[in-house]
């Protein structure tokens, strides 16, 4: 079991200071930015370490002295126990990238306009999430689907840990309901992919040949028409060697979509080596990996009864509303643990 380590934490930013005293610290600003960053959050995590431990030690205290104030006692230690799980759960991210942000693009797949319904209905439930996490959620690109829907959106979500948590939820996503757009009401199937990434800094540098890239304008549009501009700002660059595709239309100018679109395609290009290292490591221990749409990692089932299950970790929850409003941190724990642990299986074909 992968636990909050307090005093391992102490002896890290221990470390970390004594590095930050030594004379030249500051000659490399990239590498001493790295470091101060990492003391800082660090230091913030043990903390939050301390003062949780001092709240719920004088909850303790108060329960030993006063008997009669159990139930409410155990409901204030409630929102305790569930922010000690998130320190517990900062110990399952030792990526690269995993302290940073993350940039999620979510793509309509089999199923039509519920397949585009479903990618919008995910777009919803990150950001319910990322609200509940105390994330900060931006929405670079959203494609309307021809009736109702999305057929792709791309969003940053920032904070500490975000692509750390986020990278759970890359992979293929199945919704199983009565159909909206169906008149019979028959129960369909429908799929969305989504595809998460590390918002590398500035800084990183990432090798793209100018050759290797297809760029495309087109005017930024709503759903159902909605902000429609004359000009041709919205951007659309296709990296040829890949076929990643990405899009901005969010920014007021070409040159400003262009950027962020840039930003985007380094961020998918980084999280593309990323896997091929963690591919590398899976075979190495005899792991099998299969991110496509034939690999789907979890399904919501909406009828003829409510579940949502993970197929990766078996993990899963009877209130699927309360999954789509965005009550997503079980799955991702659970994840992240069985990842940690060896124990996390590919998704079902």
């Amino acid at each position: 079991m992968i636990t909050f380590d307090p005093d391992g934490l102490k002896t890290r930013i221990a470390a970390l200071e004594a590095e930050m005293g030594r004379p030249g610290f500051w000659d490399d600003q990239q590498h001493a930015a790295s470091v101060s960053t990492e003391q800082s959050r660090l230091a913030r995590r043990l903390e939050r370490y301390d003062r949780l431990r001092g709240e719920y030690e004088d909850a303790a205290e108060l329960a030993a002295l006063d008997g009669d104030m159990d139930a409410d006692i155990a409901e204030s230690i409630r929102p305790l126990r569930r922010e000690l799980e998130r320190l517990e759960e900062d110990a399952l991210f030792n990526g690269e990238y995993d302290a940073g942000d993350a940039i999620v693009t979510i793509v309509g797949g089999t199923g039509g306009t519920d397949a585009q319904d479903w990618a919008e209905i995910l777009l919803r439930m990150y950001l319910r999430w990322a609200e509940h996490r105390g994330y900060q959620a931006e929405l670079l690109e959203a494609s309307p689907g021809e009736e109702a829907g999305l057929k792709s959106a791309t969003f940053t979500v920032k904070g500490e840990n975000a692509y750390g948590a986020l990278k759970a939820e890359r992979g293929v996503h199945r919704l199983v309901r009565l159909s909206p757009f169906d008149q019979a009401h028959r129960r369909h199937t429908s799929f969305a992919q989504v595809i998460v990434s590390p918002l590398v800094p500035d800084d990183v540098d990432v090798e793209v040949d100018e050759a290797d890239l297809r760029i495309d304008t087109y005017r930024a549009s709503g759903a159902g028409g909605q902000h429609v501009n004359k000009t041709d700002s919205a951007v659309r660059i296709t990296h040829i060697p890949t076929g990643i595709v990405v899009q901005c239309q969010n920014e007021r100018s070409q040159s400003s979509n262009k950027a962020t679109a840039m930003r985007v395609l380094n961020s998918r290009l980084a999280e593309l080596e990323q896997e091929r290292r963690e591919e590398e490591m899976a075979r190495e221990r005899g792991v099998v990996q299969d991110t496509g749409f034939g690999s789907q990692i979890r399904s919501y089932v909406l009828h003829p009864y409510q579940i949502v299950k993970d197929h990766r970790t078996d993990h899963e929850a009877g209130n699927a509303q309360g999954v789509l409003d965005g009550d997503l941190d079980g799955f991702i724990h659970a994840y992240l643990l069985a990842q940690a642990t060896g124990e996390a299986r590919r998704g079902i074909g």
